[in-house]
């Protein structure tokens, strides 16, 4: 299920956390552990897990559409100025006949 999108505007290089991407965003809004997908050129290069989620200094739960975040993904540290963050939750959905 979509959650909402960012779009990155800054990359940041911490040496002791690795990449962090400075974002805001454009809809919706962005929430930690959440799945992820990153696009370029409306392709999807990465999908995977928020690993930290901040707002200024403070980690967060989640930010709403507008505001501006830190987002770091696990694994995964090849980020671009102007990549869109696609921010979604995996739901089970039971069966029935």
């Amino acid at each position: 299920t979509f959650i909402g999108n960012a779009e990155i505007l800054e990359i940041f290089d911490i040496s002791k956390v690795g990449k962090i991407a400075g974002c805001r965003v454009t809809e919706g809004k962005v929430e930690r552990g959440a799945g992820v997908r990153l696009i370029r050129d409306n392709v999807v290069v990465h999908e995977g897990t928020l690993k930290t989620l901040k707002r200024f200094k403070d980690e967060v739960a989640e930010v709403p559409g507008g505001q501006e975040c830190g987002m770091a993904f696990q694994n995964y540290e090849d980020m671009r100025v102007g990549d869109v963050i696609e921010c979604f939750r995996v739901e089970m959905v039971s069966r029935t006949l």
